[in-house]
């Protein structure tokens, strides 16, 4: 690890003024988070061109392989805390260690995964009730992605771990790079421009593949020739099981909490379908259910891009708190944190406002499907004054597994999916026989999940340090 370099950082990160270090680091973690956002509404776009059930593919595809690969995640969440706290703790030996563990822990898994989703793939989007026009694409643009997921796992660890020492620059340029390969190879693949096969859905997914391949390539070579901070060896990459046992240890709350909510979409996505289908009959509307997802796909989109600028204050929040405690400076992770919350709300209330004002030439450059259009005037309704709400949990979130208290996160997370969402979405849908419940029950549940997650955080338990300090 380049001490001098990672120095500098920890000192700005741990003396600097706060709302300034912040956007220091944040923004290169924006612009990553926007050109990903833009990738996903460049697949919906030229998807959309095709028709409502290939727009939907994507959607159907997401929250499976979102399940798989979070049960990873969560111990790229735990190996991150430990880096970041043994560089706050100017131990970066050990930060290197837990950098190397983690990295060949990942590769292994996501291997595992990628087998595992091509196999499970048709059993799973029939658990999900995928409906039988969508089913074909989603299966198709499923099985290649999971097939990608090995090359897609690595480039996140090469994120996390850069993240972690301060370099939110560096992931950011190969984002960028790998991102706009893909929108570059979307329409080929697509369409079958030029020289390139007609692959329609396949080809959004072989797009994504071959960029995020690329990009992790890339990230690997920077990595074990010591071009940035971290510098992997095969030293450090071998089989470690203190190390591994600790990252599991601290891991598995962020684990199960991340695959139970990833879970808890892949659920949530068959509430959709089954709510917009007793809709469709309750008003003689056939495969209304299609119409709902669309609407649900596109509305995910929009606020994904939304949550760009507050997931990268976020991200940003978490390097800067799990360093300021690895340090022991907890009044100072506290104040972070709490800004971080204050500038979420105050971007994602500007982002509402817009999104209702503009909502119908919105939807309409996805799709001029009058049906998605008239569904989309619920979502404002009943579920964007709830996005603000959103911005607050997120940052607890982030906090809680930065400081390495995954359960608290687990539990947060949980709460506001399975004990909030899924019951009032399901509930109120059924209940009323129409999908304005279903929307009305997923903003309420961004708001009571806000209010739940603000109170743990302001008792303090979270402010205390997971490593060992000399």
């Amino acid at each position: 690890m380049r001490g001098e370099k990672v120095e500098q950082m920890r000192e700005q990160i741990l003396t600097g003024p706060i709302v300034k270090t912040l956007i220091l680091l944040a923004y290169p973690l924006i612009i990553n988070q926007l050109v990903q956002v833009l990738y996903n509404l460049t697949d919906t776009f030229w998807l959309g061109k095709l028709g409502r059930l290939e727009l939907s593919a994507p959607g159907t595809a997401w929250p499976l392989v979102w399940f798989f690969m979070s049960i990873g995640m969560g111990f790229a969440t735990a190996g991150f805390a430990f880096v970041s706290q043994y560089v706050g703790a100017r131990d970066y030996d050990k930060a290197n260690r837990y950098a190397g563990a983690l990295y060949s822990l990942m590769l292994l898994f996501a291997t595992a995964v990628g087998i595992s989703g091509v196999i499970l793939a048709p059993y799973l989007l029939r658990l999900m009730g995928v409906s039988d026009t969508i089913f074909p694409y989603a299966l198709l643009y499923t099985r290649v992605i999971f097939a990608g997921i090995p090359f897609s796992f690595t480039l996140f660890a090469f994120n996390f771990l850069l993240r972690a020492v301060g370099d939110t620059r560096t992931p950011v340029k190969i984002n960028i790079g790998t991102v706009l390969l893909n929108l570059v190879l979307d329409p080929f693949f697509i369409f079958g421009w030029g020289p390139f096969p007609q692959l329609g859905v396949v080809g959004a997914a072989v797009a994504t593949m071959l960029s995020n391949s690329l990009g992790s390539l890339i990230g690997g070579y920077l990595l074990f020739t010591g071009k940035v901070s971290i510098h992997l060896t095969p030293e450090t990459l071998k089989p470690d099981f203190h190390f591994y046992s600790r990252i599991f240890r601290v891991g598995l709350p962020s684990s199960v909490g991340s695959s139970t909510t990833a879970l808890g979409f892949v659920i949530l996505t068959r509430v959709i379908f089954t709510v917009g289908r007793l809709y469709g009959e309750a008003h003689g509307i056939l495969h209304f259910e299609d119409v709902a997802f669309a609407t649900y796909s596109i509305t995910n989109r929009l606020t994904n891009f939304m949550f760009a600028f507050s997931d990268g204050i976020s991200m940003a929040m978490g390097t800067m708190v799990g360093q300021a405690i690895g340090a022991g400076l907890y009044e100072r992770a506290k104040k972070i944190a709490e800004k971080t919350m204050l500038i979420n709300f105050a971007i994602l209330s500007a982002g509402t406002i817009l999104f209702v004002l503009f909502r119908v030439p919105i939807f309409r450059f996805f799709i001029n499907d009058p049906a998605i259009i008239a569904e989309s005037r619920k979502v404002v309704l009943y579920f964007s004054a709830s996005l603000p709400f959103f911005g607050i949990f997120s940052a607890v979130n982030n906090t809680f597994n930065s400081a390495g208290h995954t359960k608290k996160s687990m539990v947060i997370g949980m709460v506001r999916l399975w004990g909030i969402r899924l019951p009032l979405s399901y509930g109120l849908g059924v209940l009323m026989r129409d999908t304005a419940g279903m929307w009305l029950g997923m903003g309420l549940s961004n708001f009571l999940g806000a209010v739940i997650a603000l109170a743990w955080f302001l008792r303090g338990s979270w402010m205390k340090a997971i490593i060992e300090r000399h």
